[in-house]
């Protein structure tokens, strides 16, 4: 699993907390009673880009500083998220940030990256599609391609399992969003370093469930399309090396329909007044579908973040 050990992470931390101080994560009394079981919420929506990401941006960008002295700037695709953090990681240390996002793409996010100082270009019709022409990007104009996954993403990933199993030891599961999987695998490498027992369980959408048929599969399957409201889930192709690490990691993998996705949003605005982007109550939403095997448990649900537009937010919440 990357042999990612507690000093890696904890050295992470030091890293992540020069930028930003840890997040909160709270067992939510209505959640546990609507819930019939002890829901303990890990608030990846209060960093300073209102996403996890952000926490693998900074330790990538002190990777990169070390080991490519010499780099001018970073190209990466992004639905946003990732993109926020890249380009706040990046600036910070006097890179150029360009950042492309598929055709259509969230424009509150857009303008977030812009407002973190990153170059914003439209291309394709999905993240995939954006992927290829960062790519393409990083060749002609000379910049250094993030991938969406990699070991020093996982490794600042990662710090916010940490934090939340230091807070709450005794979790009998967690549930988590995959995308390009740098948050499961960051839960499963704190989980595997500090020797924890704890069940890792992913999420998917209905309409994005290629993590799901590879995990099922037990090998990589793609599908054709991923048109899921929930951005952060919308990826058409696995990771390959996210994908070996949650195939050995996870116990399970559900998948989620756009209703669950939006009911669970609005169970977290009733039950705990936080503003939820889709992909960050894709956990809950597993959570109550499960809700029966969960209980009487102690369980965790990462909230990963709150970077949803306006009226997309609007339509769900009515």
């Amino acid at each position: 699993m990357h042999n990612v050990t507690r000093d890696d992470i904890e050295d992470a931390a030091r890293q992540v907390y020069q930028v930003m101080p840890a997040t909160a994560q709270y067992a939510w009394p209505l959640l546990a009673e609507r819930l019939g079981c002890t829901v303990w919420v890990k608030h990846e929506n209060h960093t300073p880009t209102g996403a996890f990401k952000v926490r693998g941006g900074i330790t990538f960008m002190h990777w990169l500083k070390h080991t490519h002295p010499a780099t001018v700037g970073i190209v990466t695709a992004t639905r946003g998220n990732h993109g926020q953090s890249l380009a706040l990681a990046a600036r910070a240390q006097g890179l150029r940030a360009l950042i492309v996002v598929p055709v259509g793409n969230s424009v509150e996010k857009n303008n977030a990256m812009r407002g973190f100082g990153g170059e914003v270009v439209e291309f394709g019709q999905d993240f995939d599609e954006a992927r290829e022409e960062a790519a393409r990007l990083a060749e002609t104009q000379g910049l250094y391609l993030v991938p969406p996954y990699h070991r020093e993403l996982v490794k600042g990933v990662a710090t916010y399992a940490l934090e939340l199993f230091n807070a709450a030891p005794n979790l009998d599961s967690v549930y988590v969003p995959i995308g390009c999987g740098s948050g499961i695998c960051g839960v499963i490498a704190a989980r595997d370093a500090l020797g924890l027992k704890t069940q890792v369980i992913g999420v998917v959408s209905t309409e994005a469930e290629a993590a799901k048929l590879s995990f099922d599969a037990g090998e990589l399957r793609e599908t054709a399309s991923a048109n899921t409201f929930a951005d952060g889930l919308a990826v058409r192709k696995p990771v390959p090396e996210a994908f070996a690490c949650y195939a050995a990691g996870a116990v399970r993998i559900v998948s989620v329909s756009e209703e669950e996705i939006a009911e669970a949003m609005r169970v977290y605005y009733t039950d705990t007044h936080n503003l939820v982007e889709g992909a960050g109550a894709a956990a809950l939403a597993a959570l109550m579908q499960e809700r029966e095997a969960m209980e009487g448990k102690r369980v965790g649900i990462i909230l990963s973040g709150g970077n949803i537009d306006r009226p997309v937010y609007a339509r769900v919440i009515t």
